[in-house]
């Protein structure tokens, strides 16, 4: 399965991975222990991985860079207007990863 991106929502214990395809259509949408993070994205081919910009952004960063994928990190406003209905983890996912494949957001890194 070809992905286009994986998105993951970051939280202290729980993390929430979406990932998409080509057409921008969910692939998968798993809710990820802590420990359980790297053992899953060793499993993924290397893709681009788009998280919010946040406290432990920057480590999972080096990590996934590790693994070989290509690492995007956005603000959380630019996130926020893609969330549709109620914000919970797998709709955050699902926003961030939109929110990534848009052309003239400002305020993105990225990891090398």
């Amino acid at each position: 399965m070809k992905l286009r991106a994986i998105g993951i929502d970051l939280a202290k214990n729980v993390f929430q991975a979406c990932g998409v395809n080509e057409h921008m259509k969910p692939q998968f949408n798993k809710r990820l222990k802590r420990h359980e993070l790297l053992d899953f994205m060793r499993q993924q081919e290397p893709t681009m991985v788009v998280m919010e910009a946040c406290y432990s952004s920057h480590y999972w960063g080096r990590e996934m860079t590790k693994l070989g994928h290509n690492v995007k990190l956005i603000p959380a406003q630019h996130v926020t207007p893609f969330v549709r209905g109620n914000k919970n983890d797998p709709n955050d996912s699902f926003a961030i990863t939109e929110a990534s494949q848009r052309p003239n957001k400002r305020g993105q890194s990225h990891f090398k």
